[in-house]
């Protein structure tokens, strides 16, 4: 009498893991999961961005003047909320934010859930004068490096010459993305 067993041998389930091993990492080949961070990375910085950037506006519809202003005589220009022109997180978290908390346009742990890596990638210019404000981050995404909208100059944050940024066909890599 003959037994039959059911199932699969040991040598057919290898190859069925090999197989889909091989998948997988082609899978992750096509993916680029160091892609994929950065486009999470600068969604991220985005949102904060453009929710920065509105509550820099309604601050200045409730004052009259930019939060990095003590009041409407304040030097025009800002440039990543100092005029040093350097991009510190630290003067943002320590002036601009709680202004901007004081009127009720942040939450008070904007900062703190933002994070400073998110802030430190932060870059405002703004004229307090013709209450115009632009607030902008390089992508680090090729996807978003290359989005018509990254189109701003990385030192004055005006828009760049058409044909200069990558994303514009041209080869400039350092232009920002900004909402104005």
């Amino acid at each position: 009498m003959k037994k039959f067993t059911k199932g699969f041998t040991l040598i057919e389930l290898l190859i069925v893991i090999a197989l889909l091993g091989a998948l997988a990492v082609g899978l992750l080949a096509a993916l680029d999961p160091f892609e994929q961070l950065k486009k999470g990375t600068d969604t991220g910085v985005r949102n904060t961005v453009a929710e920065l950037h509105g509550s820099v506006v309604r601050y200045y519809a409730i004052k009259n003047y930019m939060p990095w202003c003590s009041d409407s005589t304040c030097s025009p220009t800002l440039d990543s909320f100092n005029e040093s022109g350097s991009n510190d997180a630290d003067d943002l978290t320590a002036t601009v934010i709680p202004n901007i908390v004081g009127t009720g346009e942040l939450k008070t742990d904007f900062a703190t859930l933002a994070g400073t890596g998110t802030l430190g990638k932060i870059k405002v210019f703004g004229v307090n004068s013709t209450a115009t404000v632009e607030v902008c981050y390089k992508p680090l995404a090729k996807s978003f490096i290359e989005d018509p909208n990254t189109k701003f100059v990385a030192t004055t944050g005006v828009e760049a010459a058409a044909g200069t940024c990558k994303g514009q066909g041209g080869t400039d890599l350092t232009c920002l993305w900004c909402v104005n």
